[in-house]
């Protein structure tokens, strides 16, 4: 049985689904998907805490359904943008789990993430997962990944 790491990039899942879709991420129908004949390591995600209430009732859905959740605080700049990145905190955790698992499953459109997975598979030669949004999924993403998952209806709420 194949032994899998999950990792969750859920303001970038939010806002790419909810721009492209006008809805929401079905994550108990992701779960059954990654998870389907597999051994489930690790599964992480990645989150901003607002200290809303109706955000903690999802962060509980997420717990409920598999997730370990990690929570950075919302950080509000003097110019009115906001920060809350969690590409380190998820690059870390991705290399720490790599050498466990046979497959890496990364939820995120996010660039970035490219280096982090064509590393991952060369040196530990796994197999790299990447779900996502085609319209909002960085090329370079796409093409380091063994796998990609179009977000679409079978994902969406």
């Amino acid at each position: 049985m194949e032994k899998v790491a999950i990792f969750v990039d859920v303001q970038n899942i939010y806002y790419t689904v909810k721009q492209s879709y006008q809805r929401h991420f079905n994550y108990n129908a992701f779960w059954s998907l990654a998870t389907a004949g597999r051994e489930v390591v690790a599964a992480f995600a990645y989150a901003i805490d607002k200290g809303d209430s109706r955000q903690q009732g999802f962060q509980q859905i997420l717990r409920n359904i598999g997730f370990e959740v990690k929570l950075k605080p919302y950080i509000q700049r003097s110019d009115g943008s906001a920060k809350g990145d969690w590409d380190v905190g998820i690059t870390l955790d991705v290399i720490e789990y790599a050498p466990k698992v046979n497959v890496i499953v990364l939820l995120s459109g996010d660039g970035d993430f490219d280096l982090l997975l064509n590393k991952v598979r060369n040196a530990y030669h796994i197999t790299t997962e990447v779900y996502g949004v085609p319209a909002l999924t960085a090329p370079s993403l796409i093409c380091s990944a063994d796998r990609f998952i179009a977000i679409n209806d079978q994902l969406l709420l």
